[in-house]
């Protein structure tokens, strides 16, 4: 993903701004998402014909997730490590959506077009991370080397 659509995307181009933005709309989308499933559980299990008790579980994992992905969002330079693990696990998450859609779940119409929208977020969240991560490390190699210091 080019540096200039990136600038666009998150309105800067600080490549660690870039960052910490993308990880704060993921933390929120996800804490959102996740409270929704939680407390409207019935309603929204029988609109997308998901199993309430699923939806809480993961309801759950989704808020404590939001919270981990808002904490990194709020560090000045985002560890390298934790992020990639927030790109893997949005990455996991869109693939099994995709997987259980087709594998397992018989959801209604509108489970059947929410579960590839959702999935197709996250992965959109996992690339605008790892291009952000990317361009964080490569604005930090030309910074260090500036200066006199080696990678």
């Amino acid at each position: 993903m080019s540096a200039t659509l990136l600038a666009g995307i998150s309105r800067t181009t600080e490549p660690q701004t870039m960052l910490r933005r993308f990880l704060a709309l993921d933390a929120l989308t996800t804490g959102v998402n996740g409270l929704v499933y939680v407390t409207a559980s019935g309603p929204l299990g029988r609109l997308l014909g998901i199993d309430d008790t699923l939806l809480v579980g993961l309801g759950v994992f989704l808020a404590l997730f939001g919270a981990g992905v808002g904490y990194l969002a709020t560090r000045r330079q985002p560890p390298r490590l934790p992020v990639k693990v927030v790109v893997e696990a949005n990455l996991l998450w869109a693939v099994l959506s995709i997987a259980a859609l087709t594998l397992w779940f018989e959801p209604t119409t509108a489970g059947a077009v929410w579960i590839p929208v959702q999935a197709l977020t996250v992965a959109g969240f996992a690339v605008l991370q790892w291009s952000a991560l990317r361009a964080a490390a490569t604005d930090l190699g030309r910074n260090s080397s500036r200066h006199g210091r080696v990678k």
